[in-house]
Parts: C-alpha cells; structure tokens; sequence
C-alpha cells in the first residue's frame, strides 16, 4: 500500500538549519508548513523552485536573511504565501506579481526597502494582501489597488505610503479591514471609500489626512470601527456619521470643531467613543450611554463645558471615562456611584466641583483614578478601601480637606498617591508605610505631625515629596536605606533635630530640607556649595567651611564620668544583644523539622538547620520590595543567597510572592536564571534559597558605588545576550509561558565571571492559553518605574511585550550607563525619551579608530567605558535592538525569540 503525503506542518517545534526544500521533492505535498521555528540562512531561487507544485507554503517566523528569492513561473496552483516574521530585505521581485491562483500574500514584519511595487495590483484572486511593518522606502499605494476586487484585508501599516489614498480603494466592495495607519498619507479621504460596503474596520490614524470627513462614510452600514485619529482634518462630524452603526468611532488628534451630534447618543451599538484632541466645544449630549452598551469613553482635549452626561454608565458596562482638559463644570453625577464596571478614570484640567459621591470612592473595579486640578471638595471616606485593585490615586490642586482616612491603607496594590495641594489635615496614617509606594506626595496641605519613620517596606519609593506643611519632630534616619529613592523634599514644614548622616547613602536628583527649623553640624556629604540652597532656611544649622551658614562651635571634652556611663551602655548593649541572637538561634534550630516545611529544587549539600542558623544582621547584604537578603557561608565551603520574605501584617503579599518563586523557579532550569536551591516555610516566615551571585546585581554594578568602570563593553555585551536568552527561554520555552513582570537591572545578578542570570520572580504569571483570547493577559500592578511601557498607563495590562519593553530599558542602561530617570535628561524625560531624541539625531560614524561611536552617538555611550573595548558597529546594533523593544507600540516590539536573534546574527540598519 502506497501512502500519498498532502501536508507537512511542523510549527514551532524549534528546527533550525537552511530551508528544508528536500521535502518538495514530495511531488504529492501540497501545503509545506514550518513556522516559529528557527530556520536560517537564505533561501535561493533553485531551492524554492523545487516546490512549484505547492498550494500553500507557510515560513513565517523564522529568522530567514537576504532577498526574497525568485519564483519560477510554475507556480500556477500556489494559493497561499507566507513570509512574514522574517528578516528578508531588499525588493519584491517581479515574480511575486505572477502568481494566478494566489489568494494570500503575507510579507509583514520584514526589513523590505523597496517600494510597494503596482505590479502586485495582477493578483487579481488576492483575499489577504499584508505588507505592514516594513521599512519601505516612501511611495504611493498603487493606483490600480481597486483591481484586487476579492480582497478582504487590506492591512498596511507601517509601510511608509505617501501621497493620497487612490480613489480606486472605493472598488474593494468586499473588504472587512482596511488598515493604512502609522503611515504618511495626505490629501483628502477620498468619497469613494463609501463603496466599502462590507468594511467592518477602517483604520486610517497617524497619517496627514486632510479636509472633511466625506459624507459617504454613512453608506457603510456593516462598519464597526472607525478611526481617523491624529490625522489633520478638519470641520464638524457629519450627523449621518454619528448615526451610523457603530461599535468604535476614533477621530482624536485632529481640527474637528462645532457640537458634538446628538445622533451619537441614540445610536444603540456605540461601545468605544474616542473624539480626543479636537476643537469639539459646547454640551454632551444629555443621552450619551443611556441606549448603548459604551464601554470606552474619551473626549479629553476638547473645549467642552456644560456637565458630564448623569447616565454614561446607565448600562452598567463603563470601563474607561477620560475626559480630561475641557471646561467641564458643575458636580461629578451621583449615578457613577454605581458604576460597578469603572476601571480608569481621567477627568483632570477641568472645573468640576462639590463632593465626590460616597460609593465613587470605593467602586470595586477602579484601578486608576485621576481627578486633579478641579474645584472638588470634601474628604476621603474610609470606604476607599472597597476599591482593593486602585494603583493610583491622583487628587491634586483641589479643595479636599479632613484627615486621611487609615483605611486607605488596605489598599494594598497602590503604588502612587499623589494629594498636592489641597486642604488635608491632621496626621498621616502610620499604616501608610505598609503599602508598597512607588511616589507620594503631598506637598501644600496641612499636615501636621511627624514623619512615619517605620519606611522599610518602600523599598520602591522614588518620590518622596512632604514640604509645605506642618510636619514636626526629627526626620527618619530609616530615610537614607531606601534604595531607589531620588527625589526627597521635606522644606518648609517644623523639622527639628540634627539632619542625619544616613540620608547622604542616597543619590538624589532632588534633595530639599530648606525653611525648617534643623540643627547641628550638616554631614560632611551635604556639606558642598550644590546643596547649599536645599538647607537654607533653617538658622540652628552649621558648617565649618559653607558659607553663609554660621560654623559651628568646638565640642568640649567629654568628663570621664560621661564616659564611663556610654562604655557601661554600651556593654549592656552588647550583651542584651548577644542574649537576643543567641535565643534566636536557638528558635531556628530547635525542632526545625516539625516547624518548617522544607522543599529541595537541587541536590544540596546542607541542611535547613544550617541556613535557618545564619539569617543574622553580619550576613545582610540587601533589602528588596519582597524580603530581606542575607550572604551565608556554610560548612560546606558553599555560599548562597537567602532570602527571608517579609512577615507581620505583609503576610498575604508574601505568600503571594513565595508561591510565585516557589512555583515558577521550582520548575525551570535555565543558565540565566537564577537556581533556587530550596525553600522553607512556617507559620511566620518563608525562607527562599538561591545560588549565590558574586557580583550582586546589574544595577548595583551600574550605578552603585563600585561604578560602571567594572563593566567593559565586552561584559556588557554578554549580559545583554545572556539576559535576552534567559528571557527568552519564559516565554517561548515554558508551557504554559512565564511573564517575569518586572524586569529591570537590579533583577539581573551577576556571577563571578559576569554570566547575567535573571532573577526576581515575585511578580511573575504564567500565560494561559486556549480560553477563548488569542493572549491572556493581568491587571495586577506590575513594574518599576523607568521600567514600564507606555500602553501599561492607559490599558493597566501586562502581557509578553511589556516585558520586551522592560528589557530595552535594559539595554539603554548598559549602553548609557544612567539609570532609567536621571535627572540629567531633562523635565519630563527618561532613558527612553533621551536615547531616542539622541539616537535619532546622532551622524553617520566617520571611521572605527578608537571606538568614534563615543563621539558619533554624542553622550550615549558610557564615558566610564575602557574605550579600547569599543565596538562601534555592536554598540550600535544593540542600540538599534533597544529601540525596537522600546517602541510605543507593543506590535511595534520583537519578541524574545528574535531578539536573541537580532543581538547574535543580524544587524540592524541605523534608525532614520
């Protein structure tokens, strides 16, 4: 019996080599498929040739070079064509035009730069025709694309199109998605796009388009989704338009003015409305929401008065309410108190005023919350801790007054309080410092009060802004351990007390203790003419050489009396504390195994007894946002890395934390992934075991005292890749995939040879698949600051980009050696701004002596770098690499996969 082979599909199972074309020697195989895996090389045109008796031939996503290949004219049966997600550059061949039964055409995510050849425009049985995300040189979508009569998708993006959209578009009666975003397409939208009949999504953002929205847009009665945004049209919104049945109608970012129509208010299938930055002015209509299921509501950047429309959310499905810089008045409506579905809400810039209702407060769902810079008044209720998931809370530049109630404390994924400038009172919740902050401020109210000095768990705090108030008492010295604060004004409060020397251990970008009433000898660290300003304001200070401030007076010798009293002190001390550690010790060890349940991930040499015995202050090397770390050396000769999580009132987060370790460490094997040798858990601790690092983290290395000196390009170069490959290997190796979450330079440690392993997995999630969605993704805040991408501030969702974005962070700092949010790049800028900005203005290398990429990328590149190690054209690859993971859109970014890919083989053009 003869078997006949029709198909061959082998996706992603990780097969690399050249193109396989010894199996078109098949002469009964009709579809070859080999996607996502890592086929290399080029792919020349005897090769392909062999495969003419092909109906459908899938290579997409691999890392294929070099240009696309030739096609014989035998290829008359060949129905589909798959490229995409490749590296092939150059043109399209005049081949690709000689296809007469092909009905798919899938060229997208490539280094084309070509033009879009008019001779495509012959594959008249064409039904999907995908070019997106390429870098073609500029040129006009063909004139003759209505030739293409059964197309369906038309999707081009990114494409760098120019010149006016053709009036022949209007013949493509039967296509659902028409996409020309993120292009630079001008003139008018041309009237014959009514002819669209069956177009359910017509995408047409970030072009220069121009003039009127044309009337003929309402002929489209199956449209969906519409979006002209940032384009630059003008006049008003047609009302057949606004009556149409729409699901998405996008046309912010252009110069449409006049009234909002009422139409839109009765149009039954509206679910997403986006009209921001315009010139709409006047009053919402009043029945806005009340007869559609809206979920997604922004107007923001308008000139709109009047009041917000009472029932926006009357359907109870309000997700996201942005109405930001209009001139909204009267009181927020108290039908949002039962906006039960409200996530994301932006109404700041506006005069709105009155009272916050009550059950706004504590909606179950909000998660960002921003109502600066309006006329509210009132307090906070201690009900805001109904809304558990709130990671933002920005109430500046209003009138609300009364104490902060302590039940914002049970808020426990808060990361950003911001309540400038408003009217609050009384003391601040000493709970306050439970929470995991990121940035608070408070500055202009009139607290009062001391300073909560419990503040070990803001091991995240960046910004720590109190001035302007009534504050009194000492400043917290636990301040100075707060390991990635730079920002710290305290100024114009009732301070008392001697400054202390602890917070000089900080690297401030702004640092302000001026107008309160400090005393003694300022610390030899604060002791220099730049901070001079920052201490001004407070008479009882002094300094030996900074003047004006007065010097201070010598200290007189100490009798022998006080003397003996401080060494009878002391001894005590010491021995109270020999007697604490040495019960303590006791506690560990003494029936460990009935206490602790203990899981071994590696085959190790101790034993619990001997970790548990050594979690003492001698061996503290750090303090993270999930524990403590301590350095044991045991009696085996063996060092490792502890980690003993956080208790007390923290426990929820730490079980939360120690699972996700526990679950995600446990089960991989990795070369740069940390090792987590074991793990221990009780009723009141948990104790996480790990390899031990020798040279601490790639943040500390980077920035610490030790200096950026120790890393040579050739170091961080390896890193790079290795931390790419460790990456990498969560998200396409692991089933289901992991999402590290949290990616930044202090999460990657480094051995004794500088091999990166990444670290860190409190936040990790593994990425379920197969439930209905193409991604799954989590809300939970996720991130460091300097770290997060963009979409994370609008969407509040993680997915595997958001990693990538991370991780070109990453590459900025090794590159730049600053960190994320250096103050020298300027306000309102970080690394991602900076570098670009630079980058992109940056000229062509003149020769390669003595690393020119120093001089040719201006102040991109690490001064501290041995500049005999220089390799302009990797630098300039790896540069290339991170600004492709950190562009603003998460399509825009590569995977992981092929990140590593890029770092080993290819090298990127330099960014235009």
């Amino acid at each position: 019996m003869m078997l006949t082979v029709l198909s061959i599909d082998i996706t992603g199972i990780g097969i690399s080599g050249g193109f396989p074309s010894g199996f078109c020697r098949i002469r009964t195989l009709q579809n070859l498929s080999l996607p996502g895996n890592s086929l290399n090389g080029t792919i020349s045109s005897e090769s392909i040739s062999l495969c003419s008796h092909l109906r459908n031939l899938n290579l997409s996503a691999n890392v294929f070079v070099g240009e696309l290949p030739e096609f014989v004219p035998d290829f008359v049966n060949l129905q589909s064509l798959d490229l995409s997600l490749n590296n092939f550059s150059g043109e399209i061949p005049a081949s690709f035009g000689r296809f007469p039964a092909l009905r798919v055409l899938c060229l997208f995510d490539n280094f084309l730069n070509g033009t879009i050849p008019s001779f495509l425009t012959n594959l008249t049985e064409l039904t999907r025709f995908e070019l997106a995300y390429n870098p073609f040189k500029p040129g006009p979508l063909p004139s003759d694309i209505g030739n293409l009569t059964k197309l369906e998708n038309l999707w081009l993006p990114y494409s760098n199109l120019i010149g006016e959209i053709p009036h022949s578009i209007g013949n493509l009666a039967r296509l659902n998605n028409l996409d020309l975003s993120n292009n630079n397409l001008s003139g008018e939208i041309p009237n014959s796009i009514g002819g669209l009949r069956s177009a359910v999504q017509i995408e047409l953002y970030l072009n220069h388009l121009s003039g009127e929205l044309p009337e003929s847009l309402s002929n489209l009665t199956a449209l969906l989704k519409f979006d002209a945004s940032q384009n630059n049209l003008t006049g008003t919104l047609p009302e057949k338009v606004a009556g149409m049945p729409l699901l998405s109608l996008n046309l912010n970012d252009n110069y449409l003015e006049g009234d909002i129509p009422q139409t839109l208010a009765w149009n039954p299938n509206l679910i997403q409305l986006k009209l921001f930055n315009n010139k709409f002015s006047g009053v919402l209509p009043a029945e806005l929401g009340r007869y559609s299921d809206l979920e997604d509501f922004d107007v923001s950047g308008n000139e709109l008065t009047g009041g917000l429309p009472r029932d926006l959310c009357f359907r109870k499905k309000l997700q996201r309410l942005v109405a930001f810089n209009n001139r909204f008045l009267d009181d927020l409506p108290d039908s949002y108190g039962g906006c039960n579905s409200l996530s994301y809400v932006r109404i700041f810039n506006n005069e709105l005023s009155g009272e916050v209702p009550i059950p706004f407060w504590s909606l179950p769902e909000l998660e960002f919350l921003e109502l600066r810079n309006n006329r509210f008044g009132g307090s906070i209720p201690p009900s805001i801790s109904g809304a558990r998931g709130l990671t933002e809370l920005l109430i500046s530049g209003n009138n609300f007054s009364g104490q902060v109630p302590e039940e914002i404390c049970r808020l426990q994924q808060l990361v950003v309080i911001d309540a400038s400038r408003n009217q609050f009172s009384s003391e601040i919740p000493s709970c306050i410092t439970e929470l995991k902050l990121q940035k608070l401020d408070l500055q202009e109210n009139i607290f009062s009060g001391e300073i909560p000095s419990r503040v070990s768990s803001w091991t995240e705090l960046t910004e720590l802004n109190l001035s302007s108030n009534r504050f009194s008492g000492k400043i917290p010295a636990e301040l100075g351990n707060l390991p990635v604060l730079t920002y710290l004004d305290l100024s114009g409060n009732l301070l008392s007390g001697e400054i202390p020397a602890e917070l000089t251990k900080l690297k401030l970008n702004k640092f302000n203790l001026s107008d309160n009433k400090l005393e003694g000898k300022v610390p030899s660290g604060f002791n220099q003419k730049f901070f001079l300003s920052s201490l001004m304001g407070n008479p009882n200070l002094c300094s030996p050489d900074l003047k004006p401030l007065p010097p201070c007076p010598k200290s007189r010798p100490a009798t022998i009396y006080v003397i003996a009293v401080l060494a009878t002190a002391a001894i005590l001390l010491l021995m109270s504390l020999l007697w604490f550690f040495k019960t303590k010790s006791h506690s560990f060890g003494s029936n460990p195994r009935r206490a602790w349940k203990v899981m071994k991930f590696q085959q190790v040499g101790f034993s619990e007894e001997d970790v548990l015995s050594s979690l003492t202050d001698e061996n503290l090397i750090g303090t993270g946002g999930s524990g403590r770390v301590h350095r044991v050396k045991l009696k085996t000769g063996q060092t490792v890395a502890v980690k003993k999580l956080w208790g007390g009132y923290r426990k929820s987060d730490t079980e939360a934390v120690f699972r996700s370790e526990v679950e995600t460490l446990g089960r991989i094997r990795h070369g740069n992934i940390v090792k987590l040798l074991s793990s221990c858990s009780g009723e009141e601790y948990r104790v996480l075991v790990y390899e031990y690092m020798e040279n601490g983290s790639l943040g500390d290395v980077l920035h610490g005292e030790k200096g950026g000196g120790l890393l040579d390009w050739p170091k961080r170069f390896k890193i790079a890749i290795g931390a790419a490959q460790g990456l990498a290997y969560l998200h396409h190796d692991c089933v289901p995939p992991i999402l590290h979450r949290d990616v930044k330079s202090n999460n990657i440690l480094l051995d004794e040879e500088f091999c990166p392993r990444v670290a860190d997995f409190g936040l990790a999630k593994t990425l379920r698949r197969g439930d209905g969605e193409a991604d799954s993704v989590m809300s939970r805040v996720a991130g460091s600051y300097g770290y997060i991408a963009p979409e994370y501030a609008y969407t509040l969702k993680v997915t595997e980009k958001s990693d990538v974005y991370s991780y070109g962070v990453v590459l900025m700092e090794l590159i730049t050696g600053k960190r994320p949010n250096d103050s020298s790049f300027g306000e309102n800028k970080d690394i991602v701004k900076w570098v670009t900005e630079a980058a992109l203005s940056s000229p062509e290398p003149t020769s390669d002596d003595d690393c020119n990429c120093c001089q040719d990328l201006g102040q991109l590149v690490d001064p501290r770098m041995d500049s005999s190690t220089c390799d302009y054209e990797e630098i300039e690859k790896v540069l290339n690499v991170a600004l492709l993971c950190t562009s603003t859109f998460p399509m825009s970014r590569p995977s992981m996969r092929r990140v590593v890919e890029l770092l080993k083989d290819h090298k990127l053009a330099p960014p235009k």
